[in-house]
C-alpha cells in the first residue's frame, strides 16, 4: 500500500502482513474469527494464506497495537485551522490581495491581483469547498457563510477541482498546496445552481469589474450572498453535506 499517512509526520510505504477474519451469522454478529499470514508474491499480488484461531485476548492486544501506531500525533496548530478530523480539516483564509486567473469567452484570457474576502476552506474526503465571510476577523462559531463569489463552484461551496492540482493529503501540512490548487487555477465557467455574487449585471459583469480594478484594495462585500447557515453548521455537518 502506497503513500499511507498513518498520522505520523511522514506518509509511509507499508504491506499487508496478516488478516483478520471474521465469521457471523446472517444478521452480520460475527460469533467467530482466524487470523492469517498474508505473503506478496512475485508480481506484488497478496495471498493470504491458512488461518489459526484468534481469540479474545489476542484481539485485544492487536486492536491496542493499531490505536497506539495509527493515532495521530500530536501537533501544532496555527491559527487558521478551525477544524480537524480524520478525514478533513478545515481552515480560515485572511482578506487579502491574491492573483486570479480567468480563461473564458466572455471575459477572454486575463489575470490581475485582487481584493478577496475572508473564506474558509474545507478540504475531506468528500470533496473540496470554499465558503465567504462579512468579517475580517478569524471566524467563530457563530460567523455566518456566505456564496463563493468564484466561478467553477457548485451549491453548497463544492469546488469543481477539473484540472487544478490539489494534493492526495488531507492533513494541516497540506493546507498551502490545497490553497495553491485553487487560486492558481484559472475561473472558466460560473456553475449552475444558486447566486454567487449580488451585482445587478450578473457575475460576467461583476469579475470584469474586479479584473479592471474598481474596488482597489477591498473586496465589495456587499456583493456577498447569504447561505443562512453558520460555521458551526459546516462543522457538525456530515461529510460536509449541507443539505
Amino acid at each position: 500500500m502506497k503513500g499511507l499517512d498513518i498520522g505520523s509526520d511522514r506518509v509511509e510505504e507499508l504491506a499487508a502482513i496478516s488478516a483478520i477474519l471474521l465469521y457471523g451469522r446472517q444478521d452480520r454478529s460475527a460469533v467467530y474469527g482466524t487470523v492469517h499470514p498474508v505473503t506478496q508474491g512475485k508480481s506484488g499480488r497478496a495471498t493470504i494464506g491458512a488461518g489459526r484461531p484468534i481469540d479474545r485476548m489476542a484481539l485485544v492486544d492487536c486492536l491496542r497495537e493499531l490505536a497506539k501506531n495509527a493515532a495521530p500525533k500530536a501537533e501544532f496548530l496555527p491559527e487558521t485551522v478551525l477544524a480537524v478530523s480524520q478525514d478533513a480539516v478545515m481552515w480560515w483564509c485572511r482578506p487579502a490581495m491574491r492573483r486570479v486567473f480567468f480563461d473564458c469567452q466572455e471575459i477572454g484570457r486575463r489575470s490581475a491581483v485582487v481584493p478577496h474576502p475572508g473564506l474558509v476552506f474545507r478540504a475531506a474526503s468528500s470533496g473540496f469547498s470554499v465558503f465567504a465571510l462579512q468579517e475580517d476577523s478569524r471566524p467563530t462559531p457563530e460567523s455566518k457563510l456566505h456564496e463563493p463569489p468564484y466561478f467553477n463552484t457548485w451549491d453548497w461551496g463544492r469546488i469543481c477541482i477539473g484540472s487544478a492540482h490539489v494534493p492526495k493529503r488531507i492533513d494541516v501540512e497540506s493546507i498551502a498546496r490545497w490553497e495553491s490548487g485553487f487560486f492558481e487555477s484559472a475561473f472558466t465557467h460560473p456553475n449552475h445552481g444558486n447566486k454567487r455574487v449580488s451585482h445587478p449585471y450578473g457575475e460576467f459583469a461583476f469579475w470584469k469589474e474586479m479584473l479592471d480594478g474598481k474596488y482597489g484594495e477591498q473586496f465589495p462585500k456587499e456583493a456577498l450572498v447569504s447561505m443562512d447557515i453558520t460555521l458551526a453548521d459546516l462543522i457538525a455537518s456530515k461529510k460536509g453535506n449541507l443539505k
